[in-house]
């Protein structure tokens, strides 16, 4: 995959996220096997639109990355300096090498832009978060030879292939509305 000037080769042409994909492109969100081998592959993050807020969703998905996984996450934001005493840089071009994986906390209209840095920077898969659903988007990324998984969050992926979520929620091992001091035989 070549990555000059915001566009990829792929197949027959190059595709740039500015322009529709070519007819004919197939894209699928990744089945759960698929997502779980992404993860399982992937040793770097770039999280997109993280925040410093703690009651943002990225403040809380960046929590639980730094805390347990192995990961190495990189946080993106022109807007800050440092999130959970980490630096962070302005764009996906400041990275010093490319990210196995761009987790995405945009909003849907800056879609386009994080789709061309990630295209620019040689990025394998581009990683939209729950409510962020643009098929064209993932066409013309799966066209440039990314893969992306939309509408997911990577956190709750990951805690669901790797034991910190059950099927039928968080796992927390406790199924009781009682608090500890009401336990008692």
């Amino acid at each position: 995959m070549s990555a000059g000037a915001g566009t990829v080769s792929a197949g027959a042409g190059t595709v740039s996220a500015g322009v529709p994909a070519p007819a004919g492109v197939e894209w699928h969100n990744p089945t759960a096997r698929e997502r779980r081998a992404i993860l399982d592959r992937a040793r770097t993050i770039a999280m997109v639109g993280a925040s410093p807020n703690p009651a943002r969703a990225s403040f809380f998905v960046a929590t639980y990355l730094l805390s347990a996984t192995h990961y190495e996450v990189t946080f993106v934001n022109p807007h800050a300096t440092q999130i959970l005493g980490r630096p962070v840089v302005p764009t996906l071009a400041d990275l010093p090498a490319p990210p196995d994986i761009v987790d995405v906390f945009r909003r849907p209209t800056d879609l386009p832009e994080v789709l061309n840095e990630s295209i620019a920077v040689g990025a394998r898969v581009l990683w939209l978060q729950l409510g962020l659903r643009d098929e064209s988007i993932a066409r013309r990324g799966h066209a440039a030879g990314l893969t992306v998984v939309i509408d997911r969050c990577l956190k709750i992926e990951h805690a669901r292939f790797h034991g910190g979520l059950h099927t039928a929620g968080f796992d927390t091992g406790v199924v009781s509305s009682r608090r500890p001091s009401d336990r008692r035989g």
